[in-house]
């Protein structure tokens, strides 16, 4: 009996479930936070405009169902296509793996008191009890595939690291109802579908394996890559090239039934484009693509705002573990499954990433770490479980200091999965390494932290020493209409912003000393503000900038976004320090900008300081 591996399921799934279930439970959430909302919501479109609304082209109902529920981003889902019809952003697979969930949903959802209009609390219930099934089932199968290859100690101790210590756990227990705990679960039925298929083919398991990529790619198109793990499972030679090659002639038939039921699966997206819109082939993600050129490699690997070996740094095990996946063979009684996973690992490890990478959101929205590597981790397993194979056979220090490693990393996900959530820490999009340092292992919060996310810039001496003001504007006496009198914030007049007015001037507030060894090192700049409403989206928050310029060329720039700062419409005193440049300067300005917004925004009492540490 395989009891550890078996432990480790259970410990796994426990930690999905109560994550899932007790700690944030994403059903009970409202608007952009839920369930069906952002990119699943847009996924999940076929199911109600088909089943429920019969209006698949125009979706009238939207509307309704979008002041409703505010999903987000409004009709971002879909697009007006030239046919004058509305066309699915997203491709159908996803829906058609939630369409079990949804069918009881909806079978269950009046009878429970609930409005049968598919976005409704159980709706979203079971989308997210589905997803966490989904993973269980995923989880289980890897396990088997694994145990092929590995020892039971080996295949738990990779399962252990794969849930606890990567941002599977974020993207099966919270967001799991998103394409990567869905396709992971595809992939790791993929490829225990391809081992028994190569241990005992038949036309059963050439149709699952058939299936599953069809599926795979119908749910993203890019995994149509899916392919290479029944074409190349188990090729670790020319010899078993050529083998293979044999192979696939002597099951000709069932190689055939494999891609037909592929190819099949595949076409309903051409169909319901052709229905939609009259074309076979629609590019429905619009102005997004890829750079096939130049890969966003190093932000996809290392970044502060979405490093996959960053916030997933026990996926470091896994890559290390490439170099030792070429001594892996399977057990004895898996050894018609083949003998080579180094070859099939690193083709479609690496084309993932080379994928992932070239996409030019290469951050993919609000991710937890890259989100588009989570279902690749089935097949990164192995090399996970290549390394683990190796350290067991190693030293007492070295073996115990891997241990703790590896206890630092689980730690380490565990925490950015909280701070994702309830702790607050983690701001989704925005992360920088500055302000990720400052947070890293903490709990408790200090609102001028969020000033790192914008600037790269924080004055940390004990105190300030030669403090000289050298701008001050109370507005009171200026006479443009950049000032308004209509509740002002002090005195009778403040600086205004708004959908019209984006821009303030630009102040030129110092010019440096004309003996550079008097020059300071800092400059702070501070303005009191009130914006009623509050602008929420922080891409439109407002901007407080500080240029450094040499005539009209920009030497250096420093800005922080106020809105950040303020929880509504409470008046709040801000500032924040820059160095000043090494380079040479003739002046320095300070502005603002609505970045786009349409909220007002009252702002007073604007002073710069210079000074030194």
């Amino acid at each position: 009996m395989q009891r550890l591996s078996l432990i480790a399921f259970l410990l796994s799934g426990a930690l999905i479930a109560a994550t899932s279930f007790f700690y944030y439970p994403k059903w009970q959430q409202p608007n952009t936070e839920a369930t069906l909302s952002w990119d699943v919501s847009g996924y999940y479109l076929y199911l109600p405009a088909a089943l429920i609304y019969k209006d698949i082209k125009q979706l009238n109902w939207w509307e309704a169902v979008d002041q409703k529920y505010h999903p987000g981003p409004g009709m971002g889902q879909a697009f007006r296509h030239a046919s004058g019809n509305y066309v699915m952003k997203y491709p159908m697979g996803q829906a058609l793996q939630f369409l079990p969930w949804f069918a009881a949903a909806h079978a269950l959802a009046e009878p429970l008191g609930y409005p049968a209009d598919g976005f409704s609390r159980p709706y979203q219930a079971a989308i997210s009890w589905g997803s966490v099934l989904i993973a269980l089932l995923g989880l289980w199968f890897l396990r088997r595939s694994l145990l092929v290859y590995f020892s039971d100690r080996t295949t738990a101790i990779a399962l252990i690291l794969l849930v606890f210590g990567t941002n599977y756990l974020e993207y099966s227990a919270v967001t799991g109802a998103m394409t990567h705990n869905w396709l992971f679960t595809l992939y790791s039925l993929l490829i225990f579908s391809t081992i028994q298929f190569y241990k005992k083919p038949s036309f059963a398991w050439a149709g699952a394996i058939g299936l599953l990529v069809g599926w795979a790619t119908l749910t993203r198109p890019t995994e149509i890559i899916s392919a290479f793990i029944p074409l190349l499972w188990g090729i670790g030679s020319f010899p078993a090239l050529r083998g293979r090659m044999l192979f696939f002639k002597t099951h000709f038939s069932k190689i055939a039934l494999a891609a037909i039921l592929a190819g099949a699966v595949i076409f309903l997206q051409a169909a319901y484009w052709k229905y939609a819109t009259g074309e076979w082939i629609v590019y429905s993600y619009q102005e997004q693509g890829f750079s096939w050129l130049k890969p966003h490699l190093s932000d996809v690997l290392f970044s502060a705002r979405a490093g996959w070996l960053v916030y997933s740094p026990v996926m470091l095990f896994a890559v290390a573990g490439l170099f030792w996946l070429r001594k892996v063979r399977p057990a004895p009684e898996g050894s018609g499954a083949g003998t080579g996973l180094l070859p099939v690992v690193l083709i479609y490890c690496l084309t993932a990433l080379y994928i992932t990478a070239a996409w030019d959101i290469w951050w993919y929205g609000g991710s937890l770490g890259q989100r588009a590597m989570v279902q690749a981790y089935p097949v990164w397993a192995f090399a996970l479980g290549a390394f683990v194979h190796w350290a067991s056979g190693r030293k007492p220090w070295l073996k115990w200091s891997l241990a703790i490693l590896a206890a630092g990393f689980i730690y380490i996900n565990l925490w950015w999965t909280h701070q994702a959530h309830r702790g607050g820490l983690f701001v989704s999009e925005q992360m920088t390494k500055r302000y990720m340092l400052k947070v890293l292992g903490k709990f408790e919060a200090e609102r001028d932290w969020l000033k790192l996310l914008d600037t790269k810039e924080e004055f940390k001496g004990a105190a300030r020493r030669g403090v000289q003001e050298v701008y001050f504007n109370d507005f009171e006496k200026d006479t443009t209409n950049f000032v308004t009198s209509t509740a002002s914030i002090t005195g009778a007049k403040s600086l205004i912003l708004n959908a019209e007015k984006q821009f303030s001037p630009a102040w030129a507030v110092y010019a440096p000393p004309a003996n550079p060894d008097t020059m300071p090192k800092w400059v702070r700049a501070t303005v009191t503000f009130r914006c009623d409403p509050k602008e929420w989206d922080w891409w439109s928050m407002t901007q407080f900038i500080v240029r450094f310029k040499m005539s009209d060329n920009v030497v250096k720039e420093r800005m922080i976004r106020l809105q950040r700062h303020v929880d509504g419409s409470e008046v709040k005193t801000i500032f924040f320090d820059t160095k000043l440049p090494s380079g040479y300067f003739d002046h320095m300005e300070v502005l603002f900008w609505n970045a786009g917004g349409s909220k007002t925004i009252l702002l007073d009492d604007l002073r710069v300081e210079v000074f030194n540490e």
